[in-house]
């Protein structure tokens, strides 16, 4: 039995291959999360399945016949209960922005596999059941099965003699039993809302490589950024000294002069090259052999550089995965570019003054030096423009061209400019002669009015308003994006508007991507549970037992939330994706239990002992099905590599809600049932579901 069971894993897995390439998704570290994903979950509805054959065969039933029985008795149960699942995950295929297209993989792959493994666990576990062998094993096997059954003896034991007459205990006073339970949810919302456990958009996964980028001025000799290269390389040199050497603690260090190179995700690679442009990156060992972590050795360095005179910006980056940008940015957009900088400016001094903050860029850098030529009226009374002052200028020192040579399959472009002894100073730009549209000539200092500056590095537009960016990093351990953003934009913004007249703001970066994805799962999330409503609706014949077994679902989030807890994770996006797609799995429970309890009361149970039945005849289905739900999502909870660690918090929301959730589903939707049944009773004047008086 279990062997067929487990058989269905690979019977889904490649089965959901099919349609991978139908689907363009490739095996990567995302689609292969969502294989791991359903390893628990796909033996669910196997195992209700199998159960129910295996309790016929016990009660003496033939193959065939227990085959046939078992899977009627379930069938609708587990079809829904594999449809909820699916409806569950869909919300992630319409997540907007770069995370939809990397998690996207996650539910294209899950749905498949769950509904290849629906049609496994009715037609194909059935027929297989139906044709073993039902004698006595022998040798090995045999002791084996002695070893199985006595074990399976005391999981029974254990049902009738202990979880059973606990159940009725609760359910006798279950008003009691709900009030605690909500205050536990109370409690566990009141946890997150009074900021006791943090939340971030992305998980923050510490690399094994940290990356120094130097950015000078504009228009800085290559030697001088060489220089402070070097530095900072010796002092990069000094702390791995300290920490117990190079040697010991590093793989190698590589330094680069001429770009600078990001973090990773998305948005990583290298930048546009220029000689003011400057990285090192040490590429520590793996963490576990190191007893100082990324994030120390990253803070020790940054403090022994400390500030570098004539260095525009030090950015230290070690974070990896699709949210490793600045977690903190905030955009300004201003008609006027000059108050636009100061307004930027401002604001980078604000945000420097919180503690946590670090690596602070205001979003402008000043270009290379740069001459405008502003035409004069005089000139223009001669009948000069701006083009013909532009075309004489371009001409003296770039060149004119004057004629096209063909030379075999090459074009030749003939210029001509002037000598290079008068094209070398500004001066030869001021002493040129400018000709008038007459023929006469104009010194270029009367035809147009000289003002020096400086040239922009870059123009950035969003909806067609120029804006700056002003963004930088913080230490999740001090604070959190969210109350640095709140800080923002409820005091600081609306006071920098006021003083700067014109100026207006919004997020950009991460709190944008956060608050878009956010606002798409609840919209997906509220749209699941009314099509997850309407499918139990149809399946149950009922309005209210449906919201018996959806109530099931926020404690599935209590469960998370002592998962992130216990293992030391702040709440982010992708733990978000995994309580949204914890609606799914945790309604299965429930909904068999309920499925059963309704059986027993057709068959002319009273409503107690209906709903006593009916828990302790699912009760080893719903700890099996958590359990190796649990144990299957196990692996990638513990997994310690950099590359997969930032996808670790779905597998925690989603192992932990669901063993959680297996109390939910034998004490509190039990005690619901009879709540509900309490109220019609009173709505009709009759009393409410009582234990029956004990046999004298």
């Amino acid at each position: 039995l279990a062997f067929w069971v487990t058989s269905g894993i690979a019977i889904s897995v490649l089965g959901a291959m099919l349609f991978m390439p139908v689907m363009d998704v490739s095996i990567n570290m995302i689609s292969l999360f969502g294989f791991i994903l359903t390893l628990g979950i796909v033996v669910d509805d196997a195992i209700v399945a199998g159960e129910a054959i295996y309790q016929h065969r016990q009660e003496g039933m033939g193959t065939l016949e227990a085959s046939v029985r078992g899977i009627r008795e379930v069938a609708g149960p587990i079809t829904f209960s594999v449809l909820t699942t699916v409806v569950a995950f869909m919300p992630l295929l319409f997540v907007p922005g770069i995370m939809g297209k990397f998690f996207k993989n996650i539910p294209m792959i899950v749905i498949p596999i769950l509904l290849v493994s629906l049609l496994e666990a009715l037609f194909i576990l059935p027929a297989h059941l139906a044709h073993s062998k039902n004698t006595e094993p022998t040798g090995l096997f045999g002791y084996v099965h002695r070893a199985q059954q006595r074990f399976s003896r005391s999981v029974e034991y254990f049902i009738y003699n202990i979880y059973k007459p606990m159940a009725q205990a609760i359910f006798q006073y279950r008003y009691l039993t709900l009030a605690v339970a909500f205050a536990v949810l109370i409690s566990a919302i009141g946890i997150v809302g009074g900021g006791r456990i943090k939340f971030t958009f992305m998980p923050k996964v510490e690399g094994d490589v940290i990356t120094a980028n130097i950015q000078m001025p504009f228009g800085t000799p290559v030697g001088d950024t060489e220089k402070v290269a070097k530095t900072v390389l010796a002092q990069a040199q000094k702390v791995l000294e300290k920490q117990g050497g190079e040697l010991k603690l590093a793989r190698g260090i590589y330094a680069d002069l001429g770009s600078n190179r990001s973090g990773g995700g998305p948005s990583g690679g290298a930048s546009t090259p220029g000689g003011h442009l400057a990285y090192i990156q040490v590429f520590l060992v793996p963490a576990d052999d190191r007893e100082v972590t990324t994030s120390q050795f990253a803070n020790a360095w940054r403090s022994a550089v400390g500030e570098v005179p004539g260095v525009e910006s030090l950015q230290f980056q070690f974070n990896i995965g699709p949210g490793s940008g600045q977690p903190l940015q905030v955009e300004l957009s201003h008609r006027d570019a000059q108050t636009l900088e100061l307004a930027a400016s401002r604001l980078g001094e604000i945000m420097g003054t919180y503690a946590g903050v670090f690596d602070i860029d205001d979003g402008f850098t000043l270009g290379k030096d740069q001459i405008d030529l502003k035409l004069r009226p005089e000139a223009r009374a001669l009948g000069l423009t701006e083009s013909d002052l532009a075309r004489q200028v371009r001409g003296a020192f770039y060149g004119a061209e004057v004629a096209r040579q063909q030379r075999g399959r090459d074009e030749l472009r003939i210029f001509v400019r002037r000598p290079l002894s008068e094209r070398t100073s500004e001066a030869d730009i001021e002493n040129m002669l400018i000709r008038t549209p007459s023929g006469g000539e104009i010194p270029l200092a009367q035809a147009a009015e000289v003002v020096r500056g400086k040239s922009y590095t870059a123009i950035s537009r969003v909806d067609g308003k120029r804006v700056l960016t002003v963004s930088s990093d913080l230490d999740e351990t001090v604070t959190s994006t969210a109350e640095i953003t709140s800080s923002l934009m409820t005091s600081v913004l609306p006071d920098l508007q006021r003083d700067i007249p014109g100026l207006t703001f919004g997020t950009a970066g991460q709190e944008q991507d956060r608050a878009e994805s956010l606002g798409s799962l609840k919209v997906g999330f509220m749209f699941a549970l009314f099509v997850m409503f309407a499918l139990m609706a149809m399946a149950f014949r009922s309005y209210t037992q449906p919201i018996i077994i959806m109530t099931a679902i926020p404690f599935g989030f209590v469960g998370a939330l002592f998962g992130h807890l216990l293992l030391g994770f702040d709440l982010s996006m992708i733990s978000m994706m995994g309580i949204v797609a914890l609606s799914g799995v945790v309604v299965n429970d429930s909904l068999v239990l309920v499925d059963a309890v309704n059986e027993f009361r057709k068959g002319g149970m009273t409503t107690w002992d209906a709903v006593v039945a009916g828990t302790t005849r699912r009760f080893r289905p719903i700890v099996l099905t958590s359990l190796t739900t649990f144990f299957g999502l196990a692996p990638m909870i513990a997994e310690t590599s950099p590359q997969a660690r930032f996808l670790v918090p779905m597998a925690v929301s989603l192992g932990f809600g669901v063993l959680f959730t297996t109390l939910i589903a034998l004490i509190i939707v039990p005690c619901l049932y009879l709540v509900l049944e309490d109220v019609g009773r009173l709505i009709k004047g009759k009393a409410i579901v009582t234990a029956p008086e004990p046999a004298e």
